[in-house]
């Protein structure tokens, strides 16, 4: 399963896997073509030691004396004395960081090679070393001036102009930047995967709040310019999940059916709203008595989206200004029941809490089917839970990618201490599998509330 996720993880991000290996590409590409050249020449020499009578076990110590002689020979050759002889003085460090000598194994050969950007040059200055470093030895291993040396140097093969460029390599290169690229992307999405803490699935929704998932709304590109499912006769994908919702909610409690919800989410810009006006649409549409109650007393946004008058409401009734059967209004066909939140209150929180909200509900539940809550998101505010502590149910919509798991885990325990009942969750914003996009609304969290308004309808909208 975990593989499984990250193949799907990493087929998610495709674009930017393609991204990465082309700029890895080009960055490789522009790397070696800025790159200067280097030539290696190099020769090899022996090192043998003097057998002055020819035995056999002079032979062998000689033999010995000349392996053991390379090693020190190798390093040797890269030293100031023996590389100053074949260069300026400038050009010394330079040198010796070209020259490479290495043993060759188990013999008493001496590889050595010099790298350099002019080829003709490289097999010079090998050529150079070479003779220099023969000289050299035939001055340190005398035991005195008139004897001879007890090692010596040959050179078995001189340098030879280089053809081919050592460096830069093209085709090794540029693989090279496009893997480097490659998994370096990778690896930042696996990453962020681990460190992002948002709802992204069913199943993960699921295992947080103990509850069943009753939805999952998906994108549409209209959604934002036609927010209710009525446009297009109520035809899309979009309105069938909200038919789903429905379903799925007739199934919460045979025995107890809850006739009071209130739609909640965690944070501001969750679609609760939308979800909530979708969702009374929806059972009206399926012959139930539904009124819509819009108790968001601090952002409302019900009437925009129904394109109905707001200014007085619930606020009006709970302050006793106004009769509750003056304030509820018909919205479209068959006739959907709306009560606006009525102007917006300096103490939200008090009258949702208040025994004359209580009263409300208790009345408008005597009179219909279901009662639909729109309620203010948990965390920011209480208003939400007061509301939840009146009411026969919660539920809960979730934004895919946006809402944290932490902020889940909260607005459950706040449910939970005021004794609310989440009959489930839904989970909104949900990537649509034909394209890769998302949809939210509702709940703006800017300072001025700028929900999507629905066109104000001259004559009673087509259920």
């Amino acid at each position: 399963m975990e593989l499984l996720h990250h193949v799907r993880l990493i087929r998610a991000h495709w674009p930017l896997l393609l991204v990465s290996l082309l700029a890895g590409t080009g960055v490789a590409f522009a790397i070696t073509t800025q790159a200067t050249p280097r030539y290696v020449a190099g020769i090899t020499m022996l090192v043998s030691a003097h057998d002055p009578d020819g035995s056999l076990s002079t032979a062998l110590q000689a033999g010995t004396l000349s392996q053991q002689r390379v090693q020190s020979y190798a390093a040797l050759l890269t030293s100031r004395r023996v590389v100053a002889r074949i260069a300026p003085s400038a050009d010394v460090r330079e040198l010796r960081d070209a020259i490479t000598a290495t043993p060759v194994p188990n013999t008493s050969l001496l590889r050595v090679t010099v790298a350099d950007s002019d080829p003709a040059r490289a097999a010079r200055r090998a050529d150079a070393l070479g003779s220099v470093f023969i000289r050299l030895i035939d001055e340190i291993e005398r035991p005195d001036a008139k004897s001879p040396p007890t090692v010596r140097v040959t050179v078995v093969d001189s340098a030879e102009v280089p053809d081919v460029p050592v460096s830069p390599r093209p085709v090794v290169n540029l693989a090279l930047g496009a893997l480097i690229a490659l998994f370096t992307a990778i690896g930042g999405i696996v990453l962020r995967d681990r460190m992002d803490t948002t709802v992204k699935t069913v199943d993960a929704l699921r295992e947080i709040t103990g509850s069943s998932t009753l939805g999952v709304i998906g994108y549409e590109r209209e959604a934002r310019r036609h927010p209710l499912i009525v446009h297009g006769q109520g035809r899309s994908p979009r309105a069938e999940a909200f038919r789903s919702l429905r379903t799925n909610l007739q199934f919460i409690g045979v025995d107890r059916q809850p006739k009071s919800l209130v739609v909640t989410s965690c944070l501001p810009d969750e679609g609760k709203s939308s979800t909530s006006v979708n969702l009374a649409i929806t059972m009206a549409q399926a012959g139930w008595r539904v009124i819509l109650v819009d108790a968001d007393l601090r952002r409302p946004s019900v009437p925009h989206y129904l394109g109905i008058e707001g200014g007085t409401g619930l606020t009006d009734v709970l302050i006793e200004r106004a009769r509750l059967d003056d304030v509820v209004q018909t919205w479209g066909q068959p006739g959907l029941s709306v009560l606006p939140s009525g102007r917006i209150p300096p103490n939200p929180s008090e009258l949702l809490g208040s025994r004359g909200m209580r009263s409300v509900l208790a009345r408008l539940t005597e009179e219909y089917d279901i009662v639909i809550v729109d309620a203010p998101p948990l965390l920011p505010v209480t208003d939400a839970a007061a509301l939840g502590a009146i009411c026969d149910g919660a539920l809960l919509v979730v934004r895919h990618g946006k809402t944290r798991r932490e902020q889940v885990v909260r607005a459950g325990e706040l449910l939970a201490s005021i004794n609310a009942r989440l009959v489930g969750t839904v989970l909104n914003c949900a990537p649509s599998k034909r394209s890769g996009d998302y949809y939210g609304y509702g709940y703006d969290s800017a300072d001025h509330e700028t929900a999507p308004e629905a066109p104000r309808p001259q004559a009673p909208l087509p259920a």
